[in-house]
């Protein structure tokens, strides 16, 4: 499975072109994370809507079978440069749609799938917020409000 698909080639490579022309979709979510800093201290970061609203990403979807007759279905999000804001921490972020993006990207009836490429653009940089996150977000181990407590109220 994965995780992410560049934007600029998701058109071009067999493992996406198929899903980029009949099975988009979009993905909701309240944020992403990202780590900057040296891996041995790696400070991880909460980037999400400034106004707290709800993101959503451009993706894929597939429907495979991990054993025969065991069908799964996956997703995989679109990713393209990372904005002036992102660029720092960086060098790629999740494409970001509005709700006029997102209906034209969903249209699973666009004549000219090619046409939707000029959605997969960076998000505005006013979009989004950037703070730090607790280390607690380093293991998939770890849910809950204590990830996203905001540790600069803390000094650190």
């Amino acid at each position: 499975m994965c995780i992410n698909a560049k934007a600029e080639t998701v058109d071009k490579l067999p493992s996406f072109r198929e899903a980029f022309e009949k099975r988009r979709c979009v993905v909701p979510s309240d944020g992403f994370y990202e780590w900057r800093g040296p891996k041995a201290r790696r400070e991880p970061l909460w980037i999400h809507p400034a106004d707290d609203t709800l993101l959503l990403f451009a993706g894929l979807f597939e429907a495979w079978q991990s054993q025969p007759g065991e069908w799964q279905t996956t997703f995989t999000i679109l990713t393209t440069s990372a904005n002036r804001l992102l660029e720092p921490i960086h060098n790629r972020m999740p494409v970001i749609l509005d709700e006029a993006g997102a209906a034209d990207w969903m249209n699973w009836r666009e004549p000219d799938p090619l046409s939707l490429k000029r959605l997969l653009l960076p998000a505005s940089e006013d979009l989004l917020v950037v703070r730090p996150a607790s280390p607690l977000v380093n293991s998939v181990k770890n849910e809950g409000p204590e990830l996203l407590e905001d540790l600069s109220l803390f000094g650190q």
